[in-house]
């Protein structure tokens, strides 16, 4: 392992380190100090936000940030960060720490006896935090912000045995309502986050455990009641999952709670009126599902008995509830769901709506456990899943050791074994979406086995919905790409299947009001759009006088589209995206298409896009302003801009850099927006700012630490390839650099990398590729070229895009031409072994999991999608564009293998032995090739990784 080591040294040895101005340059210790943002939010008010930060593997911390003055808290720990609806609180998990997670791991503690996170409810105005320990979950009402609801962990079984005798448990009741805490809550003392001095704290309340808790801790033990169990009956006891815990209903304004004990799982109805729940214990005394009305606390039993209740589900109006359970199955050996309904509020139990044999199911069909149940927008209509019903194995009582295990692979299957071992339990869990009329109690099967794919239109509300089914092309898959389908229009009312497309490489989409379907035709290049009523076809992009598909696309498979900007209201017209600007067109295809972007983006190479700044938006308004963002294509800088759908004018800039923006978040009840903004040189710390971008604030500071550090600048260079192409690239440069210097330089590359100009780079541990602020500090250049394509030829493209991209920065004098190095992975790894064949222009180069061998890895298997290779060849990212047998000779000549003898270069190969995309021996190959012929090679294989890093340990240890 030491001697790769050396490999990078040579390099390394030779960096110019400037310590400028006191600085200092990146060192390994780095990694532990950089902090990332995990996630950030904006309050539906507009007055506050919050970031989650922390290192790598390190605990985080989440901040909070009064958008409106100058006030701040941190909270240690805060994960799963959610506002309330009205934003006066913020609710957490707490999670435990990270080392005394990793250490009861080591210790081998039982789970129960591990650290837990515990919940955190911080009152914005004031920063007081409320917390309670050992918590693994919590849920908020969508539209409601009086409530909260958590479920506690397990409790830690007393080990001080003074066995009772066993009584019977009650169904979960509410305890004595205040707000109580449990003994083990009691001892974690109410904290608060750093914050101005003067803020108080609201203590805890002590009380005694409610009559069901003390009748719980009388229970005798696990172990006990493990001895009792008839031996018949352990296929029923595994069908038991744990014990329910204890629920949590928190008054946030009262601070008053009531818990309920043995609960399972939990929901709020969507306005918070009830909270619902599933309950078990372990004798099924408790099961059942209930409901309790949160501002009266009263309890509603809507279904009891034996089994387990799942998929708890309210529509938006929380008028309807479903659920669905196995209570009347749960004794026999097959385990049966049925579907049930319940009007919330109603005195009366859940209604069964649906199992086998129920009107509208197929014969021999069933409700499947494994789909998630959904209510259209309206309410008028119960989506849910039906699957075949399995037939009841037989026992197998040969011994272990003689049971025979084959794969059969047979040339006529749909998919190779390896893809259908990997989607085994995907099948066997296979679900076929049906829908429950809530009006007049109908129930239409939508998805079959021969349609099993269904999307639905107007978020349900639709009397269409398309499926598709790609059953009939499986086997092109191994070797063709994307993917083709038939396409069919679905009558929710009859389950009525029209056909409407056949063999395409692309799945329609239901326009907002359902009123057409629209998909992306790659063989013409072209949009479609089809009425759903009277089957008439258009196409929507045939009079826009640009191409609105991809033209550098550069890949063997017809190409992709620009995109689109959605529909306007009604469905009146479609929004498309050529390369720069974005058309209004019309469905029908009587009108002309109008450049809403008065083609600005064209004439100053701008990519204009919409931004859609509210999640529940399905379609845009003509009259109102539409945001946009805009990327120059030539310089890499950003903006954005205002434009109106129905107005001639140009759109108009409201903020423009040579930074990149993201991120953006628009509180939902103001005009206040989040983003975050950066360049190489800039964290992508949040901004707050209005509407208009006017008066920007920075309102984080994540890393302060990097202005210790040396860092580096990140520029944009131009070349022609050595086949004639004007190329881009990007070169980072050290700080306070000089050109009369001579510097080592590091190359790397992965397809096209100039648009990252203004990306920010980190330091972080490698999981395959250099990082490059780690190495720019250091005194290194880093050289990014982007790299088009000529289809048959991908190892030759490489060497035009980077040689010649290399000799034009020697030629500006500033690189050191025996000190150069090149570094990639995967693809990139695979383009540097077959380089290295045609140059000796660098001193050193590591490929990480490189494919050396095009024809043997062509016949091989991506070991983590059990999917064949030959499609990689054929029609994706390795780009010969055809087969074996079509185009043999472009397999070899693509191929570092075959002509490894002319390697000069020392190369550090990167391949481990787990890899799922590259087969491990691709690299030993080369390694193999390499030791026999006498050239400086080295091999590392991390034990288990696969195709990049992921445990951190290895990642540091390989940085």
């Amino acid at each position: 392992m030491r001697f790769y080591i050396c490999l990078l040294s040579v390099l390394l040895s030779l960096s110019p380190l400037v310590f400028a101005q006191g600085k200092k340059p990146l060192d390994h210790d780095a990694y532990d100090l950089w902090n990332r943002t995990r996630a950030s939010n904006i309050s539906d008010n507009g007055q506050w936000a919050f970031l989650s930060v922390g290192p790598d593997e390190k605990d985080t911390e989440l901040r909070i940030v009064s958008l409106a003055d100058d006030r701040a808290y941190a909270i240690p720990r805060g994960e799963t960060i959610r506002f309330t609806k009205d934003s006066r609180y913020i609710v957490t998990l707490i999670k435990a720490f990270k080392d005394s997670v990793k250490q009861a791991k080591r210790d081998k503690k039982k789970p129960e006896e591990s650290p837990k996170d515990s919940i955190g409810i911080i009152t914005l105005a004031t920063g007081d935090i409320f917390k309670a320990a050992r918590v693994k979950s919590f849920k908020l009402p969508k539209e409601n912000g009086e409530w909260v609801a958590y479920l506690l962990e397990k409790e830690i079984a007393k080990r001080d045995s003074t066995a009772n005798k066993r009584k019977k448990a009650k169904p979960p009741e509410p305890e004595e309502k205040g707000a109580q805490k449990s003994e083990q809550e009691k001892q974690e003392k109410t904290s608060k986050p750093e914050m101005k001095e003067g803020q108080k704290v609201k203590k805890k309340e002590e009380i005694k455990p409610s009559e069901t808790q003390v009748k719980k801790e009388q229970k005798p033990s696990e172990k006990e009641e493990a001895k009792k169990e008839d031996p018949k009956d352990s296929k029923k006891k595994k069908r038991r999952k744990a014990e329910g815990t204890t629920l949590v209903l928190r008054n946030l304004q009262t601070s008053i709670e009531t818990r309920y004990n043995h609960v399972i799982s939990y929901a709020f109805t969507e306005n918070g009126a009830y909270l619902i729940f599933a309950a078990a214990n372990k004798d099924s005394t408790a099961d059942g599902i209930y409901a309790i009305r949160t501002s009266t606390g009263d309890t509603t039993a809507i279904l009891t008995g034996a089994g387990d209740y799942k998929k708890i589900i309210s529509d938006e109006s929380s008028r309807h509830l479903a659920f669905i359970a196995n209570r009347d199955s749960f004794n026999a050996e097959q385990q049966e769901y049925a579907l049930y309904h319940w009007r919330v509020g109603s005195s009366d139990k859940a209604k069964e709506i649906a199992r086998s044999g129920t009107a509208g199911l197929p014969p021999n069909w069933w409700v499947s456990e494994y789909a998630n149940l959904s209510f259209s927008k309206d309410g008028n209509r119960l989506f849910f899943g039906t699957a075949p019903r399995p037939k009841e194995e037989a026992e197998d009582d040969t011994p272990d050791d003689e049971k025979v295990a084959v794969d059969i692979w047979n040339w006529k299957d749909p998919y190779l074994q390896p893809m259908q071992l990997k989607d085994a339990k995907e099948e066997r869990e296979r679900t076929y979406r049906a829908v429950f009329h809530l009006k007049n109690g109908k129930i239409v099967q939508l998805a079959t086995e021969t349609i099993p794919n269904i999307r639905l239109g107007s978020e349900g509300n639709a009397d269409v919905a398309v499926g598709t089914s790609m059953l009939p092309y499986r086997q092109l898959i191994s070797w063709d790409s994307p993917a083709y389908y038939d396409s069919y229009l679905i009558d929710i009312q009859t389950g009525e299947a029209t056909r409407v497309l056949t063999k395409t490489q692309a799945r329609p989409i239901l326009s907002p009001e359902s009123k057409y379907i629209y998909w992306w035709d790659r063989v013409q290049k072209s949009w479609y759009v089809q009425n759903v009523k009277n089957l008439t076809r258009v196409n929507a992009s045939k009079n826009i006088p640009h191409p609105v598909h991809n033209e550098l696309h550069d890949w063997p498979y017809p190409p992709s589209a620009h995109g689109n900007a959605g529909w306007t209201k009604g469905d009146a017209e479609f929004l498309i995206y050529d390369r720069y600007d974005i058309w209004r067109t019309d469905p029908n295809g009587r009108k002309a298409p109008v450049n809403i972007t008065e083609g600005i983006g064209r004439e100053t190479e701008t990519r204009f896009r919409y931004v859609n700044l509210d999640p529940e938006e399905r379609a845009r308004d003509p009259k109102a302003d539409l945001l946009l963002s805009g990327f120059n294509l030539k310089t890499k800088a950003m903006g954005y801009y205002r434009d109106r759908l129905e107005s001639t004018d140009k759109p108009a800039e409201l903020i423009a850099r040579d930074k990149r923006f993201s991120n953006l978040q628009k509180a939902k009840d103001a005009d206040t927006i989040l983003f975050r903004q950066s360049s190489f040189e800039e964290y992508p710390d949040l901004w707050t700012t209005d509407l208009d971008f006017q008066n920007a604030r920075k309102i984080s500071e994540i890393n302060p630490q990097q202005k210790d550090y040396l860092w580096g600048t990140a520029e944009l260079v131009e070349w022609v390839s050595l086949d004639g192409k004007p190329l881009q690239g990007i070169l980072y440069k050290p700080e306070n650099f000089d050109p009369a210097q001579k510097y080592p330089m590091l190359v790397y590359f992965y397809e096209k990398m100039s648009h990252q100009l203004h990306a920010h780079r980190s330091p972080r541990v490698s999981g395959g590729s250099i990082n490059f602020s780690f190495y720019v500090s250091r005194g290194y250049l880093i050289f990014v070229p982007d790299i088009p394509y000529k289809v048959g030829f991908p190892g030759e493209s490489a060497v035009n895009a980077v040689v010649s991209g290399v000799t034009h920065l020697i030629n500006r004098g500033f690189v050191n031409p025996d000190r150069i190095g090149v570094q990639g992975h995967s693809w990139g790894g695979y383009q540097i072994a077959y380089m290295i064949t045609r140059t000796s222009i660098f001193r050193a180069a590591e490929a990480g999991a490189p494919v050396s061998n095009m024809i043997s890895a062509y016949g091989g298997i991506r070991w983590a999608s059990g999917l064949s290779r030959m499609m990689q060849y054929e029609k994706t990212q390795s780009r010969i564009g055809g087969s074996l047998w079509e185009a043999p000779t472009r397999f070899i000549e693509n191929s570092p293998i075959f002509w490894a003898d002319k390697i000069q270069t020392p190369l550090l190969i990167l391949h481990n032995d787990n890899d799922g995309a590259v087969p491990w021996y691709q690299g030993i190959e080369l390694f193999v090739a390499l030791r026999r012929l006498g050239k400086p090679a080295w091999l590392v294989n991390y034990n288990g990784e696969a195709h990049g890093i992921r445990k951190h340990h290895n990642r540091k240890d390989w940085s």
